[in-house]
């Protein structure tokens, strides 16, 4: 039926209007593609020094893996929910660049307006992506969390040390850089063995922002906490599938209800 349609069509009009009417066609499905693009990255929130496109709320609406700006801008809002100074959750290109930079001591401009040795807590976001010239890449999120006062490092991954090799990069290059010069010892690190694991393949994004809530709350709750301890019950009561799968909803909410109140 269809090819008899399009016989008889082409047989009312000339070659060349065919050919003019395919270009125009094609034209029309390029000009509706852009269209989509353009929607998708049209922005919809600014949220401190944090920009949220549209394609966001796509990503926090299904099961997806978060990218670099879902992370920096739940990030962000931790940080503003807990002003205290002595508290650093830092964005994933700062992190990102720390694991990736060539020369360590080339680290020491770009890291010094952080102010680490000032920090009691500072949380990074680990990414797999080991290629500088291709931005958001990756496939695995993990958390890096320093306490001063215990003078450690804790790797929490979702999925059984996967990132277990840039969080040591990370740890190697930045641990140099956590006090002040001709301070005490370098800081150890800890593989947190125990940490709560992910049941599919999308969701260790919003396992490492759980926990960098949990670890948050931990540090304003139990400053003076016994350090053996820390807050690693706090992170096996409080994150579990059921809580991580909620709290994609919870992010998406709250983005909505900053877009209604800007």
């Amino acid at each position: 039926m269809h090819a008899l349609l399009f016989f008889s069509f082409e047989s009312c009009i000339g070659d060349d209007d065919l050919a003019k009417l395919v270009l125009i066609c094609f034209h029309q499905a390029s000009l509706y593609t852009g269209m989509r693009k353009s929607k998708a990255d049209e922005k919809i929130l600014s949220y401190n020094d944090v920009v949220l496109r549209r394609s966001d709320l796509h990503i926090l609406s299904g099961p997806y893996f978060l990218n670099d700006r879902i992370i920096e801008f739940y990030f962000s809002y931790l940080s503003s929910c807990h002003p205290s100074q002595d508290i650093l959750l830092v964005p994933p290109s700062i992190a990102f660049w720390i694991i990736q930079c060539p020369v360590a001591e080339a680290l020491g401009d770009f890291i010094e307006p952080l102010h680490l040795p000032d920090k009691t807590l500072v949380i990074f976001p680990v990414n797999d992506n080991d290629d500088v010239d291709r931005a958001e890449g990756g496939s695995h999120w993990s958390l890096l969390a320093y306490y001063r006062n215990a003078n450690l490092f804790v790797h929490h991954d979702s999925c059984r040390s996967m990132n277990a090799a840039p969080a040591k990069q990370l740890y190697k290059g930045i641990a140099g850089y956590m006090g002040s010069s001709g301070s005490a010892s370098e800081a150890s690190f800890l593989e947190c063995t125990n940490s709560p694991m992910q049941d599919n393949g999308y969701d260790c994004g919003l396992y490492a922002t759980a926990i960098a809530r949990v670890i948050c709350n931990w540090h304003v709750n139990h400053k003076n906490a016994d350090t053996n301890d820390l807050w690693f019950s706090a992170v096996k009561e409080q994150v579990s599938p059921s809580a991580v799968a909620s709290m994609r909803g919870e992010i998406l909410a709250l983005i909505r209800d900053l877009m209604a109140r800007h």
